[in-house]
């Protein structure tokens, strides 16, 4: 990427926000201000006009601080310039020319082969190639070097793909919902506990096991197990005598799934509204968790976040409720995020 390409889009970016100011009245007029529910507005205004995603990654990435100064990928460009009003990227660059500072050239000088070797015969140094001494013969053992050296590698693979299978004994652990008695369908957080160790976190995929190969001396297994929809366990295993395969119960959270359920579901806009003011405490603390390297985590109020969910906008389809917190009856904390449905940069 040039510098003229990265200038470029800076006036195509300007011309984003302009196309998107005259039907919308966003928080903040500078387009590197927008936030939460302004992002949401206008990734449905560009899905609207221009038939094109744009992921929360990449407009953290290009248009809140692209400190890198970066561009994104050509299919991106075509649908910004194509919401802005133009055909394609390179309609927009033709249409808004910038004055490109000419570059000197210089010629390369090239010596031609009978050139360098009539300056070689002049060198009071050069020896011709027919006058060099014969180089010595190589070894047999050092021919064959490479072939021993091959082998011992191969047994060191061997041995390490079967070394698991030897030395280490492996626990499988399936986790049941307690009241359905069925598979759990969501994602699953298993974190190992060992003394005097740090936390190991695994996540167990959606109707998947979760096995642990024991890699240490000790005889004894503490799981802590978490998930969004399910309340935490902590399990204790011997596993001096524990059988290598075992149902595990969880029970189901009840308030979580309700807030699920109220989120994305239900397409009643005032039961919707009703319902979760009842679930969310007044004072609920609200994170939204941010695909991006430079904006982590944002925070909002139990309004936004209601308004958010009630919004007929299909980014309701990415949404995942990541963690939450009760007391008395009601949710004190919702920890969310909106998948990246856009293919990667």
């Amino acid at each position: 990427m040039t510098d003229l390409e990265f200038s470029y889009f800076l006036i195509l970016k300007t011309a984003v926000q302009n196309k998107y100011l005259e039907s919308h009245s966003p928080s903040f007029d500078d387009i590197s201000k927008w936030r939460g529910i302004d992002i949401v507005y206008f990734q449905e205004d560009l899905r609207q006009k221009a038939k094109g995603n744009i992921s929360e990654k990449t407009f953290y990435t290009y248009f809140k601080n692209n400190s890198q100064e970066k561009i994104p990928r050509i299919d991106m460009l075509n649908i910004l310039a194509n919401y802005s009003g133009y055909v394609s990227w390179s309609d927009f660059k033709k249409r808004n020319l910038i004055q490109k500072a000419s570059e000197d050239n210089e010629g390369i000088s090239q010596i031609l082969p009978q050139e360098k070797e009539i300056s070689s015969k002049k060198d009071p140094n050069f020896i011709p190639e027919k006058s060099l001494p014969d180089r010595p013969k190589i070894p047999f053992y050092r021919k064959h070097l490479w072939l021993g050296m091959s082998i011992f590698l191969f047994v060191i693979v061997l041995f390490l793909v079967f070394y698991d299978s030897i030395f280490y004994k492996e626990y499988t652990y399936t986790f049941i919902d307690a009241d359905r008695n069925s598979s759990i369908k969501g994602q699953l957080d298993v974190k190992i506990i060992r003394e005097n160790e740090s936390p190991i976190l695994f996540e167990v995929a959606p109707n998947s096991p979760f096995i642990y190969k024991n890699r240490t001396k000790s005889k004894s297994l503490k799981m802590e197990i978490s998930s969004p929809f399910y309340k935490s366990e902590t399990i204790i295993r011997d596993l001096t005598n524990a059988p290598e395969n075992e149902n595990i119960e969880l029970k189901p959270n009840e308030y979580a799934i309700q807030l699920y359920y109220y989120s994305k579901s239900i397409k009643d806009f005032k039961k919707k509204t009703k319902e979760l003011n009842k679930l969310i405490s007044d004072n609920a603390l609200i994170y939204q968790v941010v695909d991006s390297d430079i904006y982590g985590i944002e925070t909002m109020d139990k309004q936004k976040y209601i308004s958010l969910v009630t919004l007929p906008t299909t980014s309701l389809e990415n949404l995942e409720v990541i963690d939450t917190q009760m007391d008395k009856g009601k949710i004190i904390m919702i920890k969310f995020r909106i998948r990246n449905n856009e293919k990667a940069e």
